[in-house]
């Protein structure tokens, strides 16, 4: 094959550049714009756009789309996007959408439609390359070149028994490279990495990261294969569900569309529950605060050091929160390992907790010895602040590892989504613990001096 000329190189080059820029300005654009960019660039490149694109967006253009356009485009989509993209719409407008498709898809989806959205039932395609186990390797070979006629992908191809029931995988040249009179079971791997149809979205994208497959079979509880899971189907769910979680632990509701899509209503009703709830919690805080206000008015340093404190305990529980809602929904770590997670984050708490310590000690010698001679009153002051303020770090990070590490194994314990234990809220409920440790460990050195 002749390399392309240079001009027809930069030409392609030039077409692919496009192709990248208008895909990263897609969310900026409203639906009306969207439309006409679509209906403006070729067949091909419209087709890899619609195919990068998330259920929200697809819902989007095939609803600014004429009748005919929509039908033609639907056709064109596998049958999970199709039902992904129906289950955004309301019920009766699904049920429009659906007659657009002739009648086994129209079967298949409405299959779909009835796995929850976030079960795997919801993520495969119930298309997919499979032989029979009783067929010799020339028997199925033809059936293959039927499939394909079908446009049923052949990247893996499935060996199941006469009641469908899932017996192993056989690749195409593996087939290819053996006897025509040989069985295909005789040539199939029967160990195959496989999930139930009701298996969460997020334990999915865990199994594909686990064992590195690009595709993975879904089960009923008695075996039969029901469909197929790709691993572009998964990039999709790993995305949809990091953002999520990284919307939450940011102290917010998670969106439903993309930030430039997300009306200013909507932004506002996401942000402000969260935001009331934590300035409930910081009113926790003030009123620690005013319990102590004598010690604070009669030992005023003792005020310096608050955010010294309460920032070192909210910062360690944020550290905590975050690695614990990363390793839960990764499945490191189960509900079953809360203790092992509480002796681990107790020790590293300790241990962080006497460097902060120490570092703390030093600031405040250092500044009454050196930068500010005298500013804590007498030597023997300045020793007993430095402890109360060493002693109140280690309390307060200790404090904060084990209620961030263990805040996300009680919400999940109570079904809520461990990604809630937002570091804003782990951080107040730090701040409220830490005051009072600081100022009771300051009661019993130095109020009492």
């Amino acid at each position: 094959m002749e390399p392309l000329k240079q001009p027809e190189r930069q030409e392609h080059t030039d077409k692919q550049e496009q192709f990248e820029r208008t895909l990263s300005d897609w969310p900026r654009l409203d639906s009306a714009t969207r439309i006409e960019l679509f209906r403006a660039i070729p067949l091909d490149e419209a087709e890899d756009l619609l195919d990068c694109m998330n259920v929200n967006d697809q819902t989007d253009l095939l609803t600014s789309m004429s009748l005919p356009e929509r039908r033609s485009w639907l056709r064109y989509l596998d049958l999970d996007d199709i039902a992904d993209i129906l289950s955004e719409l309301p019920e009766g407008e699904a049920d429009k959408w659906l007659e657009l498709l002739d009648a086994r898809s129209r079967d298949k989806v409405s299959a779909l439609l009835a796995y929850a959205e976030d079960d795997a039932g919801g993520l495969m395609d119930p298309r997919f390359a499979r032989v029979r186990s009783t067929m010799t390797v020339e028997a199925a070979i033809n059936y293959l070149h039927i499939q394909a006629q079908e446009k049923i992908p052949l990247e893996h191809v499935y060996v199941l028994d006469s009641e469908q029931k899932l017996l192993g995988e056989v690749g195409i040249d593996t087939l290819l490279a053996a006897n025509s009179d040989e069985l295909v079971i005789e040539l199939a791997d029967q160990d195959v990495v496989t999930c139930p149809e009701d298996m969460d979205q997020e334990e999915v994208g865990a199994l594909f990261a686990r064992y590195s497959l690009t595709a993975m079979p879904v089960v009923d509880e008695d075996g039969h294969m029901k469909g197929l899971i790709t691993a572009d189907d998964v990039v999709d769910v790993i995305l949809e569900e990091g953002t999520e979680d990284a919307q939450k632990y940011g102290g917010m509701e998670a969106l439903d569309e993309s930030y430039m899509r997300t009306g200013l209503g909507e932004m506002i009703h996401k942000r402000a529950g969260w935001l009331v709830l934590l300035l409930i919690g910081e009113m926790f805080t003030a009123s620690a605060m005013a319990k102590y206000q004598q010690q604070l008015e009669a030992i005023w340093y003792l005020a310096i050091f608050v955010p010294l404190i309460t920032s070192s305990g909210g910062n360690s529980g944020s550290q905590a929160s975050a690695l614990m809602v990363r390793a839960m929904a990764m499945g490191e770590v189960k509900l079953r390992d809360w203790w092992r997670v509480f002796l681990r984050e107790s020790s590293s708490g300790l241990v962080i907790g006497i460097m902060l310590g120490l570092v703390g000690l030093m600031r405040v010698l250092l500044w009454n010895y050196f930068i500010d001679p005298g500013i804590y009153g007498s030597s023997l002051m300045a020793w007993r602040l430095g402890a109360t303020v060493s002693l109140s770090l280690v309390g307060v990070v200790l404090l904060g590892c084990i209620a961030g590490s263990m805040l996300p194994f009680i919400l999940s314990l109570c079904k809520q989504d461990p990604a809630s234990a937002s570091a804003p809220f782990v951080a107040t409920i730090v701040d409220v613990s830490g005051l009072t440790v600081y100022f009771t460990i300051a009661s019993l050195l130095i109020s009492s001096y």
